[in-house]
């Protein structure tokens, strides 16, 4: 069979958006999905609260991208967090930004949102073509699928863009089988690897029995010259949540390199050593440790058992001791969660692959987005912001291309 002028390979947010794109432009464009149903990952992710993208300053949001932000930046000014919010806007979500300065669709949740999308997309004339998994291309250069239930099809596009997403929950449908094709290329591809993951702490029994699910909440943690406020989670095989994937990257090439990584928790932020170093002092006599850490230094349960583990025995009875280590008590972390337990993964397409508009140098014609690409960043609506930001500006650079070639 012959093609669309688009193919686009992958129907997550970055493919989504960039469809829409470029059928407002004219373009006819075909979505090819591996999976029965589009953007499965998508809604995943909006099962507890659709985390779009964040208020903070464009500065500050850049810098969540690490040493991808000077590649990611153009795209990200592009179609900054505003632009995402009215265009979900626009779709009915009503987006609101929370006290964290995380901005949510009023629904708190994708389906609204995912069915609005698509029913503007059939509106536009693109056709999404589920149950199609991509192995390559043909000795003519034309697309090749394998059909679920049987068979094979081809396309022939004018251009292509590829956004089959990382490595991170391969059960949705993003497994990273694609690395082998584009190698097969000779295209550069950092490992993936998994970003936004829980780490492995060597608990004792009694903690993994009695604290494992439990919120370490207000707490801050610290590694590498980097500070996160924030929360986390205690499970059976070690620690989790929003503040421990802010560092996760840092945490991830440390256990490669050393075997392990020292995590410095700071159970109460909120009060500097000296000041809590006073109120230890006022220890009532015969009250249990326990109950002076609860009352005096404000430790929950949970939160007292993370000091316990962290001391790896009694805990220092002396106010000038006790509490530095409330204020750094540090966790051994010796590794990190798979890739298939992972939120995100880090790797890629290399950036030196891609040109301006998001074309691989090696391919003309194919384009990449998403998080294919060689860049990570922590939950808080920075993932999906830059999905979206790569995605239209890969829709940019196709209609360019095609504008060029007509």
């Amino acid at each position: 069979m012959s093609g669309p002028d688009v193919a686009i390979i992958g129907a997550g947010p970055a493919g989504l958006i960039a469809a829409e794109r470029l059928a407002l432009a004219g373009h006819t464009v075909a979505i090819y999905e591996r999976m029965a149903s589009p953007a499965r990952k998508f809604l995943l992710a909006g099962r507890g609260g659709l985390n779009l993208t964040h208020s903070e300053p464009i500065e500050a949001l850049l810098d969540r991208y690490g040493e991808a932000r000077p590649w990611l930046e153009p795209a990200i000014r592009a179609f900054p967090p505003q632009a995402l919010r009215d265009w979900a806007d626009g779709l009915g979500a009503e987006s609101f930004v929370g006290s964290s300065g995380r901005v949510f669709p009023k629904a708190m949740k994708a389906s609204p949102l995912l069915r609005a999308w698509l029913a503007r997309l059939d509106g536009l004339g693109v056709g999404l073509h589920a149950g199609r998994l991509w192995t390559g291309w043909d000795e003519g250069g034309a697309l090749r699928f394998s059909v679920r239930g049987g068979g094979e099809e081809i396309a022939r596009p004018r251009a292509t863009l590829l956004a089959l997403g990382g490595a991170s929950w391969p059960r949705l449908g993003g497994d990273g089988s694609w690395v082998e094709l584009l190698e097969r290329k000779g295209v550069a591809i950092a490992p993936l690897r998994p970003a936004n993951a829980g780490f492995t702490v060597a608990w004792s029994a009694l903690m993994r029995d009695k604290f494992a699910g439990l919120p370490l909440k207000r707490i801050a943690l610290s590694f590498a010259g980097q500070r996160v406020l924030g929360e986390a989670m205690i499970d059976a095989g070690g620690i989790e949540g929003g503040a421990v994937y802010a560092l996760s990257g840092p945490l991830r090439e440390a256990i490669a390199r050393e075997g392990e990584a020292i995590l410095m928790v700071d159970l109460r932020p909120d009060l500097k050593g000296p000041e809590l170093a006073n109120r230890l002092a006022k220890r009532r006599p015969g009250e249990t440790l326990s109950n002076h850490l609860r009352k005096a230094a404000g430790l929950s349960p949970v939160a007292a058992a993370v000091l316990r583990e962290a001391a790896g025995g009694p805990l220092p009875a002396e106010p000038e001791a006790l509490a530095p280590l409330i204020k750094a008590a540090p966790l051994r972390l010796t590794g990190m969660a798979s890739l298939a337990r992972a939120i995100s993964s880090a790797g890629g397409v290399r950036a030196g692959e891609i040109d301006p508009d998001f074309m691989l140098k090696r391919q003309p014609g194919i384009f990449v987005a998403g998080e294919m690409l060689d860049w990570e960043a922590p939950t808080g609506g920075y993932l999906l912001q830059a999905c979206f930001a790569t995605g239209v500006a890969a829709a940019e650079g196709i209609g360019r291309r095609l504008s060029s070639a007509a």
